[in-house]
């Protein structure tokens, strides 16, 4: 191949038909860049401009096209169709989306950096081949969406799905997809699985005597002072229903989730919440109930619920303000 040959085409050498398609991806509004069989930039759209903050004179005639949506270099989904290295796509991006009309034509969707602007942008990428009459690939074209906003607002309806609108904490819904996710773990690794049950003692006569706002009030309180006694990040806390909470805690023994559930109970206490309906002990306190369990192939995590209410039920007929337990 000749220097002549390497340089990148300019627009007089296409035909009347290919200058106007030139044009046309050239002032395309969606954001386009085109590769050509080398792999070099042969066309930065006024919109891919716009889209990175890198100009088509620093990309034209390079390989530098990864410098406009990462820090380091990589291949974009242009260069994986050119070397038909389509099986790298899982690695490198998010979400791939199948063609159905075409092998060689590639969606994905994935964060991007954008470095010039220091910018971090979700983006839905296409990518297609060009072929010349004769078969060969002569060229790839890739376009670029920014979703950024759909998937930050996607992204906020998904958390406010899983948490508790009150106390912040994880809701049941996200409960129960965590228990279900440590359960097949501990099932496969045959490892311990504890699971406490938190219940406010004299709930009803809290709100009866000081009112719902006061209610509320307490629920978040004690919330987060579970939060605060539950240390690890495998673990979850989460608000189950009403004045009941739920600590989810992998790789425990009964033992250890006692001493958990111990502490939590102490905690509470020490808060000194104000509670005439509580005759105890004059304040605000928690029951507790834990179990732990090595679950077993076709064992449900219902069991489990099961036995940690059953140590609630225990904690609470045994007088309040206590910690009880089960194990199998």
């Amino acid at each position: 191949m000749t220097k002549e040959q390497k340089k990148p085409l300019s627009e007089n050498e296409f035909s009347n038909g290919q200058q106007f398609a030139v044009r046309l991806l050239r002032n395309l509004i969606v954001p386009t860049f085109v590769l050509d069989a080398d792999g070099k930039v042969l066309i930065w759209n006024k919109a891919c401009v716009q889209l990175t903050g890198v100009s088509a004179k620093k990309l034209v005639g390079t390989r530098d096209h990864w410098q406009a949506f990462y820090s380091e270099p990589r291949d974009c989904l242009a260069d994986l169709v050119l070397k038909d290295k389509l099986d790298e796509i899982k690695g490198l991006y998010d979400v791939r989306i199948d063609s159905e009309d075409h092998e060689q034509h590639v969606s994905v969707e994935s964060w991007c950096e954008v470095p010039a602007i220091s910018g971090q942008f979700y983006l839905s990428i296409d990518a297609g081949p060009i072929f010349n009459e004769k078969g060969k690939m002569i060229a790839v074209v890739e376009t670029l969406r920014d979703l950024t906003e759909q998937r930050l607002a996607q992204d906020e309806l998904e958390k406010m799905a899983q948490v508790d609108g009150l106390t912040e904490l994880a809701n049941r819904r996200a409960f129960d997809d965590r228990l279900k996710t440590d359960w097949g773990f501990a099932q496969r690794q045959q490892t311990p699985l504890a699971l406490l049950f938190i219940d406010i003692d004299f709930f009803k006569p809290f709100n009866d005597i000081y009112g719902h706002q006061a209610g509320d009030d307490c629920l978040k309180k004690v919330a987060r002072t579970i939060s605060q006694e539950v240390k690890r990040p495998s673990d979850l806390v989460a608000r189950y229903g009403g004045e009941e909470f739920t600590v989810i805690l992998p790789g425990e023994n009964i033992e250890s989730a006692i001493t958990i559930a111990d502490r939590i109970r102490s905690a509470v206490y020490a808060l000194n919440y104000e509670h005439e309906g509580n005759s105890e002990t004059g304040r605000v306190t928690v029951s507790v109930g834990a179990a732990s369990i090595v679950p077993v192939q076709q064992q449900a995590s219902n069991e489990l619920i099961e036995w940690a209410d059953t140590a609630l039920y225990d904690a609470k007929s045994g007088g309040r303000n206590k910690v009880a337990s089960h194990t199998g």
